[in-house]
């Protein structure tokens, strides 16, 4: 086992390179999840007797297994000195007679040996340390893997283990904040919002051109939110032009590798996991109590003039209700029986947050997996369950998804191998109609907190309460269903020549279904009648066919142990077809059979509707060739090109090709002769340099250089035979010059591993410029008739760092610790767009993305005097073009460009007006925190996430409150800490407030400004989670493994600057940040290995 065996064999299976380097040794081996197992000729197990001196023997015995708890099967236990020795079963276990002073060299293939003292001590639990240097780790690349060691592109890698136990509910969200780059934002935390991905920022301004990044599921494009986060192995993130040139156009903005598990040769294990989950809403705004909230609307309406909405007979009912002086939340006050009216007559107390979301919901997921084989054949199967709650009290919102996987793959011969991958996903997804974007930030503008939840009654009550919409107004319905299917081969009909070929298909059916139901009020006499008449089915069904073939060969040499060459050529393409048709009809005849034969086509006034029937056909595809050169001189110089010749259908036919080149270099220092004696402290210390180009064919239209007429239905301005026409436009112009979008990057990267690789460290800084992307069209005059061309006529420039520091060990006592710390940071600026004016409210050449224009706040005037000898400042104008009726409790707004009046100029670059640039709304320096320790079973790991610098305006009545008109405004417990200057107000004096005075109507106190710049930076403890793994020698008693227990907590703690009606993560969405809460999830698991 001490032989030495060299072996030229990169990017060969290990099956491969161990046949080689045991061939002439008689010893044997097998793998198993990703071990190998090196087991020794019989002869050498066996002890000579008349080579032992007859000493006193004892019997030992033990168990070894890796850090995570993982028996190691296959481990070497040898009595130094001697040949006598054993190795471990496929528990783990070993049982060994030697002499009574002996020590134990432990040792296995990966790991680094131990040497064991055996005197007074028969029992020993063995863990042995990864040797991070005995197997150099291999990176999944484009279209294959490289040594780590040799890679000279930014690549950021993601094991399998640092997604174990986390209670989320897709693959993306537990990546977010685990690589340098990689920028995951969840803006909603609605059961079916997807996670959304780029990588090193804003890529593209485009029309019609996004930044998502290429995702590829063992080499074929997937739905990285639909995947079984179980069924992973690991993840590769392509960074640069230059490691993700292989994959073309699609890859301009990187790509994301996501390698799943395989059968290993071995007995069947079977793994089953589960996990049982809690979430409750991370945070929901807490409303004014009513009397306050009635108190602060009459002061927004007193201070534009009018006389308040509640009158002080109406305040004091509200305030008897709310401190138990009287149980009538809700009266008749019109004297009117057919209906309730609760604005003016509602004087209940109800925060509708909390009554609308509740503060728990439930949600398991469930994961079963079996894997094993031969040398010839190995087979992995899974089934993952999981079934999610929503957070709604009204109108259960859910979300289920099943997956299944079953992967084979069969060595046919010595060179021909064939691997079959199918996977099956489908997810449901059902939620109440009346459950839009927009219900979150409605609930607060409309929901007033003295409107009851319920009538007297016992009636939920329908308006403005969403309660009742929720509940009866309809449902609505989404499944998914992907089926993957793939098939691989690899041939090698000589030495150091590979063929690989890929045959890819992805079927991808969506189903959308909604229906709108009416809805009934109750009059005093709890008689029904009609609040909402509008009943209506819509139904969507939609296809999608995608086939992508790859054919790709690779050959390896390496001439005199020390120059190693491997040239790959290959061709890849790529065909989609879309198929959707759609269609909605009014007037439901039975409620409980809401589809679009049970209804009538009448609307809610009697008339006939034309059903809405839509159906739409489209397809796309892409070409291209691709070759790549490595080169190494005893993997210390390094060097990779790479040629792409790609082709589009979106194009003409003259601008549909176009090459894209990329190339990078490394130095591997430590391999230096001078270097050697620094080993000990620097092992690994690699400087990597890189340059690619690669395009990007994402347009607004997939056919944007067809010329095409826009057709009207029966829209005609005139009657033909007493019908109006169908009309058709004149077509658009189409630009002939319209061609690729081109990503060029740049990037220089340091990789260092220290003391033995128990600190290792990455720094990157990059630069990627895109140029040529689709912008507006130049004006011409009006005479022209129809819309100009758009051309290629944008450029971008990105530019950012990468860090990434992690330090690993395991002290003497069996304590092993890690952390990593993870800080990227980048910017983008707009380096070419045509807006010769300057304008500020669109893009322009100079313009970092992110950039917030506003005036400078001077403050609150706390008096009539201190605004008057403000405006007296400004003789032309004053503040006039902001508003009227300025004084105490407005705002006073600095004259920046002393022309004596506040305004926004000609909203230029040359002349903003009092305005500047303020903030920036880019998130700036993300970083990860990850912290973890394992000693005798037990498990620790606490995951930090955030970012430190970000500025955010609010310019919605969610931040500000009372400001637009009365029913579009809310009162939130923040909003109270308003301007008051009457000593004797109910809610006492405070001159000293954060927000100015409300007024209703008017925004001349909610400009964009520097006062009420917000700080969205934020820390949070993503995951933190403690397990325990029970000792293999009790589980092996029932035939376990492995049996491991876990308590997890996913979001658990934030600390922000951000008012506590915002989630610093949800602020980028939709409605201005006040969309469905994020969730924070408490969970118990359970992991059993057989």
């Amino acid at each position: 086992m001490n032989r030495k065996v060299t072996v030229n064999a990169d990017n060969g299976t290990i099956e491969q390179i161990l046949n080689e380097i045991l061939s002439a040794t008689g010893n044997t081996y097998f793998v198993s999840d990703r071990s190998v197992y090196i087991i020794k000729k019989a002869s050498d197990n066996i002890v000579h007797e008349e080579n032992v001196v007859q000493q006193q023997k004892k019997t030992i015995t033990g168990t070894i297994t890796d850090k995570d708890g993982e028996s190691i099967i296959g481990a070497n236990i040898v009595e130094k000195g001697t040949t006598n020795g054993t190795v471990t079963d496929v528990n783990g276990n070993f049982s060994l007679q030697v002499e009574e002073d002996a020590t134990l060299h432990v040792s296995y293939i990966g790991y680094l040996a131990q040497d064991i003292n055996t005197i007074g001590k028969s029992f020993f639990e063995i863990v042995l340390q990864e040797d991070t240097q005995a197997l150099d780790e291999l990176v999944v690349v484009g279209f294959g893997t490289q040594k780590k060691v040799n890679l000279t592109g930014a690549v950021g890698t993601v094991d399998s283990k640092v997604l174990e136990g986390r209670p989320v509910q897709n693959a993306t969200q537990a990546l977010q904040g685990l690589v340098t780059g990689l920028n995951v934002t969840q803006t909603n935390g609605a059961l079916d919002d997807k996670t959304s991905i780029d990588i090193r920022g804003i890529g593209t301004i485009g029309e019609g051109s996004t930044s998502n990044p290429l995702i590829l599921i063992d080499g074929m494009e997937g739905d990285l939110n639909a995947i079984n986060p179980q069924d992973i192995d690991n993840i590769s993130v392509l960074k640069d032009a230059s490691s993700a040139a292989v994959y073309g156009s699609r890859a301009a903005f990187g790509v994301i590798l996501v390698t799943t598990k395989k059968g290993q040769a071995g007995k069947p294990k079977v793994n089953y996991n589960n996990s049982l989950r809690w979430n409750s809403p991370i945070l929901l705004p807490k409303m004014a109590d009513s009397y306050s909230f009635a108190l602060y609307f009459n002061d927004a309406d007193k201070n534009r003039g009018a006389s308040g909405f509640f009158s002080e007979d109406y305040l004091q009912k509200i305030k008897d209700f709310q401190e138990g002086r009287s149980t009538i939340n809700l009266s008749n006050c019109w004297g009117n029986p057919q209906y309730y009216d609760g604005y003016s007559c509602g004087y209940d107390n109800i925060d509708w947050y909390r009554a609308i979301f509740r503060e728990t919901a439930f949600s398991h997921e469930h994961n079963l997996s079996v894997t094993g084989g031969t040398d010839k054949i190995g087979y992995y199967l899974s089934g993952n369950y999981l079934n999610q709650d929503g957070l709604l009290n009204f109108g259960q919102d859910l979300f289920d998804r099943f997956a299944g996987t079953a992967k084979v793959n069969v060595h046919l011969t010595d060179w021909v191998s064939v691997n079959y991958t199918t996977r099956y996903i489908r997810e449901n997804h059902e939620q109440p109609y009346a459950l839009g974007s927009g219900v979150y930030a409605n609930i607060g503008s409309q929901g007033w907190p003295n409107l009851p939840l319920y009538d007297p009654n016992g009636y939920l009550f329908s308006s403005p309460s969403p309660a009742l919409g929720l509940r009866d107004g309809g449902r609505n319905r989404q499944q998914n269903d992907w089926l993957y299917q793939q098939l691989q081969f690899t041939l090698e009909p000589v030495k150091d020549l590979k063929i690989f070929g890929d045959l890819n298909f992805k079927t991808h059916n969506t189903f959308i279904h909604w229906d709108r139901q009416k809805l009934y009020n109750h009059d005093v006499d709890g008689n029904p009648y009609e609040h909402n008449s509008n009943t209506e089915v819509y139904e969507y069904a939609q296809k999608v066919n995608f086939f992508n073939p790859n054919i790709y060969t690779e050959y390896f040499r390496s001439f005199a142990d020390s120059h190693n060459v491997k040239v790959m050529v290959g061709f890849q393409s790529e065909v989609n077809y879309t198929r959707n048709l759609s269609a909605k009809r009014l007037g439901i005849i039975v409620p409980s059979i809401p589809t679009i034969q049970t209804t009538t086509g009448i609307g809610p006034a009697g008339e006939p509707v034309t059903p809405e029937v839509s159906g739409i056909y489209s397809d796309w595809s892409t070409a291209g060739f691709f070759g790549r050169l490595n080169y190494n001189y005893k993997e210390k110089y390094l060097f990779e090109t790479n040629l792409r010749y790609d082709g589009t259908s979106r194009f003409r036919e003259d601008k549909r090709w176009n090459w894209f080149p990329s190339v990078s270099a490394g130095w591997n220092i430590a391999r230096e002769p001078f270097w050697q004696p620094l080993i000990p402290v620097a092992n690994t210390v690699k400087v990597r340099v890189s340059y690619g180009e690669l395009g990007n064919q994402n347009t607004n239209s997939l056919y944007p250089t067809y010329v095409t007429m826009p057709i009207g239905i029966t829209n005609g301005e005139w009657l033909v035979n007493g019908n109006k026409p169908n009309t058709a436009g004149i077509p658009p112009l189409v630009s002939s010059l319209w061609t690729w979008e081109r990503v060029r990057s740049y990037d220089i990267g340091l990789d260092l591993g220290l003391f033995n690789n128990r600190l290792t460290a990455s720094f990157d800084y990059f630069m990627r410029y895109t140029l040529d992307m689709v912008g507006p069209a130049p004006e011409l005059p009006a005479i022209l008739g129809i819309d100009e061309p758009r051309f290629n006529n944008t450029d971008l420039k990105t530019w950012g760092f990468e860090s990434d520091i992690a330090w690993t060990d395991r002290l003497n006592n069996g304590l092993g610790y890690n952390f990593r710390f993870l800080l990227s940071d980048y910017q983008t600026e707009v380096t070419r767009y045509p807006n010769e004016q300057g304008f500020i409210w669109t893009y322009r050449a100079g313009q970092k993305l992110g950039e917030i224009w506003g005036y400078e706040t001077i403050g609150i005037a706390k008096t009539q005097e201190e605004m008057d000898a403000h405006l007296a400042t400004l003789p032309n104008g004053g503040q006039n073009p902001l508003g009227a009726q300025w004084g105490a409790g407005d705002i006073m707004y600095a004259d920046l460009d002393g022309n004596g009046e506040i305004n926004e100029g000609a909203q230029t670059v040359n002349d903003p007006g009092d305005r500047k640039i303020i903030g920036n709304s880019t998130p700036r320096f993300s970083f990860g925190f990850d912290v973890g320790a394992d000693w005798k079973g037990f498990d620790f790991r606490a995951f930090f996430q955030g970012v430190m610098k970000r500025d955010y305006f609010q310019d919605s009545y969610f931040f500000w409150g009372a400001t637009s008109s009365m029913w579009s405004s809310t009162g939130l417990i923040e909003h109270m800490d308003y301007f008051r200057d009457d000593p004797n107000h109910p809610l006492g004096l405070n001159i000293d407030s954060y927000y100015p005075r409300p007024v209703f109507n008017t925004s001349k106190n909610i400009q964009t400004q520097s006062g009420y710049l917000l700080d969205a930076s934020y820390i949070r403890l993503k995951n933190i989670q403690l397990g325990y793994t029970l000792p293999t020698d009790f589980t092996s008693k029932f035939s376990i493994q492995r049996l491991r227990v876990y308590v997890s907590g996913e979001n658990i703690w934030t600390a922000t600057k951000m008012p506590k009606m915002f989630d610093p993560e949800t602020v980028g969405g939709g409605w201005n940040g006040s969309v469905y809460p994020l969730s924070k999830v408490f969970s118990l698991g359970l992991s059993v290995n057989f």
